[in-house]
Order: C-alpha cells, then structure tokens, then sequence
C-alpha cells in the first residue's frame, strides 16, 4: 500500500510544524510545542518452572506520558485558567470541571486536518507562568501546560484530505 492512498503523488510525510490543540471546542491560541505523544507498556519477565534458563517476557501495564503544550506570552489566559481549577491559591479545587478531553490536530502544509488524536481526561499537574528569563538572549517569553492523561487514540473518522 503507497504511504498516501488518496494523494498518490505525494511521497513526504506530514511536516511537524503545523498543528492545532483544542479543548472546550475552541482552538487554543499560539500553542507552538507540543511534547510527543508516548503510550508505552511495561514488560513483564517470568520463567517456568521446568525452564530455569530460559526467561520470557509478557505485556504488563500500559501508561501514557505527560504532554507539555508550550506557547509565548500573551494575555490569553487560557492555560492560566485551566490551571487554576486544579490549584487555586486559598480556594478549593475545581472537582467538576478540572478534566478535559484533548483533540490535536496535525494539518498538511494548505492548513487541512489530516489526522487528529482525541487525548482522554487530561488535567494540568504543573503550570509554568513564566519560562526562565534572559537578559542576553533574544527570544520570545514562554508559559507551558504539563497534562496528565488516561490515553489517547488517533480518531479514524478523519481521513487524508484530497490536495490540489
């Protein structure tokens, strides 16, 4: 099978650096680093009695690691405020409303969906408001959301869009 079944002409994988993340149906702003997402599953070793010598090696727990969304500074707050239902200095927290589900969406180089992951009750375990300063340097300031997540899964609804 050709690696773009509808495009056939195409032969490059998508490009990395277009993509959107979405949570409460709205497309979160000038999100411009997403950490990869990572299943991965634990293995199990064990041997029979009758075979001391040999040692066998099974499927054990599945985990999913943390995404870390990362963006520059602006007065969007949308990351500020998903981190405070989770923490809220001298309030409680937010027990209804902390969870989200996650679309990401990868998009092809004309700005067409061309596949999107679904991330499962994601909440925030750390907030960075404010990433290192520095005076000689010569970028952008930064502020990161780290999600903790039970599992993601490609939405297979969304099938190669057919490029002109």
């Amino acid at each position: 099978m050709p690696p773009f079944a509808v495009n056939t002409h195409r032969f490059d994988p998508y490009k990395h650096l277009r993509f959107q993340v979405v949570w409460d149906g709205e497309v979160v702003a000038d999100v411009s680093r997403i950490s990869g997402l990572r299943r991965r599953t634990e293995v199990v070793l064990h041997r029979d009695g009758g075979e001391p010598s040999i040692e066998r090696r099974a499927p054990g727990k599945t985990g999913y690691e943390p995404i870390v969304l990362e963006r520059g500074r602006t007065h969007d707050s949308a990351f500020e405020d998903w981190a405070e239902l989770v923490f809220q200095l001298g309030g409680e927290m937010s027990l209804k409303n902390f969870r989200k589900d996650v679309i990401i969406r990868l998009l092809n180089e004309a700005g067409m969906v061309a596949m999107a992951f679904h991330v499962h009750r994601c909440w925030p375990s750390e907030y960075v408001a404010l990433a290192e300063m520095d005076a000689n340097g010569h970028g952008v300031a930064f502020e990161s959301l780290t999600l903790e997540h039970e599992g993601w899964e490609r939405d297979r609804a969304i099938t190669e869009p057919t490029e002109t």
